[in-house]
Parts: structure tokens; sequence; C-alpha cells
């Protein structure tokens, strides 16, 4: 049972879409690179930036402009790993892990809705001195970035949304049964167990989120899972994490979106029934700033992952780079 309530969690995540053959063409990265981003060399530039709300993990690449990528859960990131080396040509790209995922450490009992991870990405960006940011979200990240536009409103430039929470669905029906394993205390023991059997991770996690989980390569699957079970106190954290999906953490965000000016673009998964077409169908009505949506025909939740070049087109397209 438990495995089948994960399996539901997971595919909650999936979506798919239809992307356009515009913005086909790929930008080298502005220095040498021994070649793609791989757990081991993304890891190797991990930071940690000393703020109020704890150590927070994040990785830095490139110049310009600030970008800010919101990763989904129970992902860090690593997931936007392609996009980095796709995009660090345009954009000096910031990319932290949310507290109670990654490798983010922050101290017992710290709050961990969206609301208060929204807080942390300010402190963050304070840190780094950076005062305006565009904003690539994904999954809970998605939910997050919607929460800083309303509560930071002036310091966000764009935003590229793939599949996540929207006000009417969040947290999606199908994310539920991880929420009851981790108010029961089970879904670390679940997650863990992925370790030991990455078959099994790829065959039930992977197939509900990604169109080929092959792409959850065993490095990946270690990079990902370790953190979260690497004491109890992240165990209790990464529940805590879940935990705090409920109540809805977007009530009442709408009418704040809808004041926005700011220009969104949404890319999104066309097959997904847990986030789907609905959901990007409402983002695109909300936002008054919207310049449509992209549907990625294979893509599941966490499609930017797997097609990096489709998230940097978009990205560069919506930044207004050739």
């Amino acid at each position: 049972m438990r495995r089948r309530q994960f399996l539901q969690m997971t595919a909650a995540a999936a979506a798919t879409g239809m992307f356009g053959g515009a913005f086909a063409r790929d930008l080298a990265r502005p220095t040498p690179a021994a070649g793609p981003s791989n757990p081991a060399t993304f890891g190797a530039d991990r930071r940690f930036a000393s703020l109020p709300v704890g150590r927070i993990a994040y990785i830095e690449r490139g110049r310009g402009p600030a970008a800010l990528f919101l990763h989904g859960a129970p992902l860090n990131g690593l997931q936007w790993r392609g996009a980095l080396d796709r995009l660090a040509a345009h954009r000096r790209c910031i990319v932290p892990d949310f507290m109670g995922l990654g490798y983010s450490e922050v101290p017992a009992g710290r709050s961990l809705a969206a609301a208060d991870q929204a807080g942390m990405l300010a402190e963050l960006l304070d840190a780094l001195h950076e005062p305006r940011v565009d904003i690539v979200a994904s999954d809970i990240g998605t939910a997050v970035a919607q929460l800083f536009l309303r509560r930071f409103p002036d310091r966000v430039r764009s935003l590229l949304l793939t599949n996540g929470d929207v006000e009417p669905d969040s947290p999606a029906a199908k994310v539920k049964p991880a929420i009851a394993m981790a108010r029961a205390g089970t879904l670390a023991d679940t997650t863990a167990a992925w370790l030991t059997d990455k078959a099994l991770a790829r065959s039930t996690f992977g197939a509900a989120v990604y169109h080929d989980p092959n792409v959850l390569t065993d490095e990946v699957i270690e990079y990902y899972v370790t953190p979260l079970v690497a004491s109890p106190l992240r165990r209790e954290q990464y529940h805590a994490f879940h935990l705090a999906m409920e109540p809805n953490p977007l009530v009442g965000i709408e009418a704040e979106l809808r004041k926005s000016s700011v220009p969104v673009r949404i890319v999104w998964g066309a097959s997904d029934d847990i986030f789907g077409p609905k959901d990007a169908h409402y983002l695109d009505g909300v936002f008054p700033g919207s310049r449509g949506i992209g549907f990625v025909p294979k893509g599941k939740l966490f499609f930017p992952e797997e097609y990096p070049d489709m998230i940097a087109a978009e990205a560069r397209h919506l930044w207004g780079i050739a």
C-alpha cells in the first residue's frame, strides 16, 4: 500500500505538453566546461549562505541579471543542472535548495511552509546583493514563486512557470496520499528504500514524473535522496515539509496575481492528470502579463530536468535573448 500511495503522490507531479519548434537553438556556456553537469560536478559547486533561517545551500553560475530557479519536491537544485549549462551565458543563475529538502540546513522547529520559503529566498537574494530576479519554477516551486511575487512584487522581472500548484488545486488530490504518509511518519522510510533499490525508484517515482525514468541514474537518486534521510532531524523535516502543504498555501492569492504586470510564460504538461492543462489555463487567465502556454507532449512533472533545451529556449525568449 505504501508504494501505491507514493506512486499516486508522484503521479500528481506528472505533466506533459507541446513545445513549439521555435527557440530550438542552444547557446554555449560562457566559460569552457568538461561536459554537461552531473551530480558530482554540480555538488562540487555547492555553497552555503548563513541566513537568519539557517544555512541555505545553493549553486551559482554565470554573470549578468539574476535568475532564480525553484525546484520541486522531493528534489533539490540538481533538477536545473541542464538549464544552468545552457543559461549561464545570459544570467547569474542562482539555484537554492528549499528548507527541508536538499542540502539546506535549518534548525528543528523552523517553519517549512511555502510562504516561509518565499521569505527565505528574499533573505538569500539580499545576502547575494540581488534586488530583482527572473524566476523559473517547478512543482511546489511554482507555488513559492507566486507567493514570492505577492510579497515582493518589485523584486520579480519575469516568471517562467511549469507544472505545479495553483490556488484552485493546492495541494493536488494525488499529492494527499504522500501527505498522509508524512503524517503517519512513513514517507521517509519509503523514500529511503530508493537508496538500496534504485530500480524501485525508477519504476515507481521515476515512471510517474519522468517520460524516461532512466534520467534517474543511480548517482542522481543518491544526490536527491541522501540528504532527505540523513538524520532523524532531516527525516522529521522531510515529513514537516509535506505537512506544510495543508492547508492550501495559495488561498486568496488570485486577486493579487490579477494585479501583476510581470511577464509570465507558462510551460506545461498536456497529459498530466495532477497538475493538468486546466491549471495552466487557469494561470494564463489570471496573469495579465501572460505570454501564453507552451505544452510539452511527452513531459511529466519534472520534464525540465529531461528537456533542458526547451526550458532554456523558453527562458531566452521570455528574457528577450535571441
